[in-house]
Order: structure tokens, then sequence, then C-alpha cells
């Protein structure tokens, strides 16, 4: 057992210094995931790690009602707390100025050539479809592109084989792209 899932069962236990050892222990998990997102994304979305980070842990540790399942439940809440943020900072920018939105690539951060920039609006609303019509592809999604994790790191997560994470990612991304851009454009 990991020891974000020992101290998640503990703190689902009520054990409250369980839950300040554990907010040390999320606070770096949420900021490695952050640096490695904005890193990738840094030519087109102006944040700061430190903010995303903070946005994402203040989410989760308001989350009171969740029966934490351990660090693959953490994982996916982090990615989809931070997707949640991106896509509320996008439309914040919209309402200021029109074509304000947020850009992001839905490039894989190991391709050598980058993907025209998306906006993460649009993509949300794609992810949304592809939850209806996938929620497992979604989730993948979700842990890779907002989550920022890696081929090795997810297939863990998801509990599937390396090989089946990429085949599956290669999936999603053509299914996002197809949904993004109905006319082939």
């Amino acid at each position: 057992m990991s020891e974000v899932t020992e101290l998640l069962a503990q703190w689902n236990s009520g054990d409250p210094e369980a839950r300040a050892q554990l907010i040390k222990r999320i606070y770096a998990e949420l900021s490695q995931i952050a640096r490695r997102y904005l890193a990738r994304e840094s030519a087109v979305v102006d944040l700061q790690p430190t903010l995303l980070v903070h946005e994402a842990y203040l989410r989760l540790v308001d989350i009171d009602r969740i029966d934490w399942a351990g660090r693959a439940h953490f994982l996916a809440m982090a990615a989809r707390v931070m997707r949640e943020y991106l896509v509320d900072e996008a439309r914040r920018r919209n309402a200021q100025k029109r074509n304000g939105g947020v850009q992001v690539t839905l490039a894989d951060p190991s391709d050598s050539a980058m993907n025209p920039a998306t906006d993460v609006v649009a993509l949300n609303d794609a992810l949304d479809r592809l939850q209806k019509a996938d929620p497992d592809r979604a989730l993948l999604v979700e842990l890779r592109f907002f989550g920022g994790l890696t081929i090795e790191e997810t297939a863990a997560v998801l509990d599937m084989s390396p090989m089946s994470v990429k085949r599956s990612w290669q999936v999603a991304r053509g299914w996002l792209y197809q949904a993004m851009n109905p006319d082939g454009i």
C-alpha cells in the first residue's frame, strides 16, 4: 500500500494526524502534477504552478464527503479538479474579451511534433461527450492531459499495461480531435 493510500485510509477512519501528514504529501504530489502540466503548456497557458496547486489543493481538502479509495482515486480527483479550474479560468478569460480563451495543446508530452493549440473549453466539452461514450478513456485523458501523468504512471493508476494505455491514449486523442474538428479542419 502506498503512503498516500495508507494516509487516505487513516483519514477516512477519522485520524486527524493522518490528515496533517496527508496534506504535506498531497501538496508535493499536486506540485509535481502542476509543474509537468504547465511546463508542457507554458507557451499558451499563463498560469503559475503554485496557483494551480493551491486551487487544486483547496478543492481537494474541501471534499469531505468522499471515501478515498486510495492513491489512484486521489490522482483521478486531482486531475479532475485541475481540469475544472483550468476550464473555469478559460471561461473567465473568454468573458473578459473576445477570443480570449486559454489555449492548450492536445499533444502527447513525448510527441516531437506539437498539435495546434486547442481551446480548453472546447476540449472540456468534447471530454464531457467522451465521458458519456467511453468513461474509461475519458478518465485516461484526465489523468494524462490534466493530471500530467506519464504512460507508466497512468498504467499503474488504471491497473493496465503501458501498451494498453498507449493504445487507449491514441484512440482517445483521435476521438477528441474528431469531436473538436467535425469538418476535418
